[in-house]
């Protein structure tokens, strides 16, 4: 990861905390950022020319009438707004190059902690949320380096080379002027600590917006099934209006906060010039030096101004990252341990050894033991609710074993690296999830290096090529959103094609059936046939006509298996399994 990341704090660290975090995120850059501090001090140097030049124009040209100067003087002024110009060009691209990628750094890392975390996390975290602080939270803390960050050094700089203009033309007049400076401090205190609480609330606001925004489009089907438009614009008119409002008050703060530092200024300017009006009357000062030194202070008043609302800006951007690190402070519940090891291909059995789990407090598995066989098919069938899908991802560790343990051909799968065992595992599910890219795109997406030849092998063996073929692009056809432009049984049979493709060992198959149609179905299951051949299947099923041919099944009733045996054994057998069937199928 960025060389940020060591110093974590999350969102009750410190705000200098935060900030030196954020920091670090600028290490690779540092080429750039001396060179955008030269080019600062270019700019700085230019504008204090230009305040000095200001004495030389009253002075020598309009009160002595040099007419040498006259020619000299004009040529520099442009040549100074020049050279300013080419600085400022410099300072604000190198600037803007640094600022972007450490977003594009920041955001990056972001998604690749997410794409770490497992099951659990996101069943706690709304899509929403945790799509607000990749894009909102992150473009936040970008605008803060892009503008604050900046504005700390160039306007710095700046403020610095006008002061000591200000100081080098009189040192009384200065005094005067600036001992007001203090007195500005505390307001500047007051708002920033006001707008980083106003900040933290506006981006928890724009995270539920967010999150509601990802659900009911998600759910727009739903909404318009049941007529619950109306109560759908309410909400979102709630969650806006609440951010409309939080934004306000970003805005009221730092409206508050100009104003009221350039008053505070203001107060030293007026005492300057009246004081050195006074001298230039009685002849102790040059109407030249005097206006030079004007000029210098009224130009420093541009970064006072901005300093003045610096320390805002940067609360609100540490209100920001100080989200963004929580999120990165969370610890995946699901990695690899020390020292695991490759898992060898699968050749011999798996095996679920008094196998428990739990939800929090509430234990979903109690004390299972399953054995499946190379080759073999293994069914789970139960009440809903039984823990049956929770059974099968313990396999590919989506969720950890809390009690006893899971082997493969012996090895304890925690033992093993999440991507090796993965490799070995392949799974089609009853809500098909396909990605918003073309059907060889989808089709490959456990084997991105696959020939056409394989694609198209795959595709046939899943009963999907000949629909594939009619598509308008044919393999190149972008499935939309979700797979929306296609039917339900033809995303499954581009999952099967899928699974097919990456030719895993193990198989799950979880109620890959169950919302099909007859003829959808009928399809489906001649493809799930040639995918099971030579694999170790797990299958969950409430139709127990698709698990008869299944080598030994299971019945899951509240956490615990309570029959095994073949289909025709617990048929025999006058337990659950029996009265499932019954139901079922009317006997």
């Amino acid at each position: 990861m960025n060389g940020g990341t060591p110093a974590r704090g999350g969102e009750g660290a410190t705000g200098f905390g935060d900030f030196r975090r954020v920091m670090g995120y600028l290490r690779p850059y540092i080429p750039r950022m001396v060179a955008a501090g030269l080019c600062m001090l270019g700019v700085a140097a230019f504008t204090g020319a230009f305040a000095l030049l200001i004495k030389n124009v009253l002075d020598d040209v309009f009160i002595h009438g040099d007419r040498f100067m006259l020619k000299v003087i004009p040529g520099a002024i442009l040549a100074t707004f020049f050279l300013k110009g080419l600085f400022y060009y410099g300072q604000q691209y190198l600037m803007g190059y640094i600022g972007q990628g450490v977003i594009r750094d920041l955001r990056g890392e972001v998604y690749d902690h997410l794409q770490e975390m497992d099951l659990r996390f996101y069943e706690t975290h709304p899509t929403g949320n945790l799509v607000s602080r990749t894009l909102n939270d992150v473009t936040v803390l970008k605008e803060t380096i892009d503008t604050s960050f900046t504005s700390l050094l160039s306007d710095s700089i700046t403020l610095i080379t006008l002061l000591g203009v200000v100081v080098y033309r009189d040192w009384r007049l200065a005094l005067i002027a600036l001992g007001v400076t203090p007195v500005a401090l505390g307001p500047i205190r007051y708002f920033g600590r006001r707008m980083k609480r106003i900040s933290r609330l506006s981006q928890e606001a724009v995270a539920d917006l967010t999150d509601f925004l990802t659900e009911s489009l998600a759910g727009h089907r739903v909404i318009q099934a049941f007529t619950a438009e109306a109560r759908a614009r309410e909400r979102f008119g709630e969650h806006n209006h609440l951010y409309f409002r939080k934004l306000m008050k970003k805005t009221q703060a730092r409206a508050f906060t100009s104003p009221t530092v350039e008053m505070i200024v203001a107060v030293g300017a007026v005492a300057a010039v009246y004081y050195g009006g006074t001298r230039v009357i009685a002849g102790e000062l040059t109407p030249g030096t005097f206006f030079s030194f004007l000029t210098a202070l009224i130009m420093s008043y541009q970064p006072i101004r901005k300093l003045g609302n610096l320390h805002v800006g940067i609360q609100e951007g540490l209100a920001a990252a100080a989200r963004i690190f929580h999120l990165l402070d969370e610890e995946p519940g699901i990695r690899d341990r020390p020292g695991a090891t490759e898992l060898a291909p699968f050749s011999r059995e798996v095996r679920f050894e008094r196998v428990s789990f739990r939800y929090e407090a509430e234990w979903i598995l109690r004390d299972v033991e399953v054995t499946a066989r190379a080759g073999e098919t293994v069914a789970f069938v139960g009440p809903s609710g039984g823990g049956k899908t929770t059974l099968v991802h313990l396999i590919p560790r989506f969720y950890e074993v809390e009690e006893g343990a899971i082997t493969i051909d012996g090895i304890d799968i925690r033992d093993v690296t999440l991507h090796s065992l993965r490799r070995q595992i392949a799974l089609v599910g009853q809500d098909t999830f396909l990605f918003n890219t073309t059907v060889r795109d989808n089709i490959a997406y456990g084997r991105p290096g696959a020939s056409e030849t394989e694609i198209v092998a795959a595709a046939r063996a899943a009963n999907a090529h000949t629909f594939v073929a009619e598509l308008p692009e044919g393999y190149d056809t972008v499935v939309g959103e979700q797979g929306v432009r296609l039917s339900g049984g033809q995303k499954q049979r581009l999952s099967i094609a899928r699974a097919i493709l990456k030719d895993a060992p193990i198989l799950i198959l979880d109620e890959a059936t169950s919302a099909l149609d007859t003829e959808s179905e009928a399809l489906v299951q001649e493809a799930l046939t040639h995918l099971m051949q030579g694999r170790t299947t797990f299958v969950i099923a409430h139709r127990l006509s698709t698990v008869q041919s299944a080598d030994r099944i299971y019945v899951l009733e509240a956490g615990r298996i309570v029959e095994e045996g073949s289909h025709a054994e617990l048929l025999a057998h006058d337990g659950l399994y029996r009265h499932l069937y019954q139901i079922q199928f009317g006997e």
